[in-house]
């Protein structure tokens, strides 16, 4: 058995690898290659159990999730990933923030401008760094604004992050609107229960990723905007139905139907012309965690 640490996947899948990975992986999940049971959820959303089983290979991970958000860190997991003989063991923590950056990578080279270069980030949490990673992974960022409710909080993730990627400017700040008022691209990674913007507050043109909110009962986008977004992606229509408070929200009102929701697997077959304001929701499915472990699995 093969048991990684957070280190572990830290030096063994960098975030280019990563993002490769998912991209792969929701093409084969497009192409039906992907058993993925309803996820188990427990406690309100404490605890929660996801699985995939690969069938062209017949490997499967399964991921044990603990939630806490008044907690640091937030979420801690385990990975266990079987097949060929071989079972791994690795950190769940590092594999949920890494898979859950690389699939808005996927998402924002996408749906971003090619020339995108002003990246606004909202949130501070665990989740948060690895939203700016992916970004830069797949675009050419000169300038990134760290928003948080704490000033002092969005400084130390504005340093952290500026030590990492020397050449790029980092901003901190605690406003919102400030922060969106003249950006490109935008990641919202926050426990939110109310939208965290009203959509007249975005410029006409910019992408917004969200994977922050991932219970009914939490919502970081506003209902304007999913109802005026040229595309709304989502990781996959049935997860974002049943989880995703936003969605929920813009279907049960009318905004929007469950066909205006366009799956990532589709889109990389068939990719979208972004114009305007585009979006990627994402609650997270079995076949990113799958796509992390099986990478591990390899090296």
């Amino acid at each position: 058995m093969k048991v990684l640490s957070a280190e572990d996947v830290r030096r063994l899948v960098p975030m280019p690898a990563a993002v490769a990975a998912v991209r792969d992986a929701f093409r084969e999940l497009a192409a039906g290659n992907f058993v993925l049971p309803p996820r188990q959820i427990f406690g309100d959303g404490t605890v929660l159990v996801m699985s995939a089983y690969h069938t062209p290979t017949g490997t499967a991970v399964v991921k044990k999730i603990g939630i806490a958000l008044d907690q640091v860190p937030a979420i801690r997991a385990t990975v266990i990933w079987t097949g060929n003989g071989e079972q791994l063991v690795a950190d769940g923590g590092s594999i949920t923030t890494l898979r859950t950056g690389a699939v808005v990578g996927v998402a924002t080279d996408l749906l971003a401008r090619a020339d995108a270069s002003r990246l606004a980030l909202i949130g501070t949490g665990a989740q948060a760094p690895d939203q700016v990673r992916a970004v830069l992974a797949v675009r050419r960022i000169a300038d990134v604004t760290v928003t948080g409710r704490s000033a002092d909080r969005a400084t130390a993730l504005a340093r952290q992050l500026g030590d990492e990627f020397p050449d790029v400017k980092f901003t901190a700040g605690t406003s919102v609107d400030e922060a969106i008022a003249d950006t490109d691209i935008i990641c919202c990674a926050t426990s939110s229960t109310t939208p965290l913007f009203d959509a007249d507050a975005l410029p006409a043109t910019v992408h917004v990723n969200a994977i922050g909110a991932f219970r009914p009962t939490m919502r970081e986008l506003p209902r304007n905007l999913l109802a005026t977004a040229s595309t709304v992606l989502v990781d996959q229509r049935e997860a974002a139905l049943e989880e995703s408070g936003e969605i929920i929200d813009a279907v049960t009102s009318g905004v929007l139907s469950e066909g205006d929701l366009v799956e990532l697997g589709a889109a990389l077959s068939v990719p979208p012309t972004p114009q305007g304001r585009t979006v990627f929701k994402s609650v997270g499915v079995g076949a990113q965690d799958w796509a992390i472990a099986a990478a591990l699995a390899r090296d």
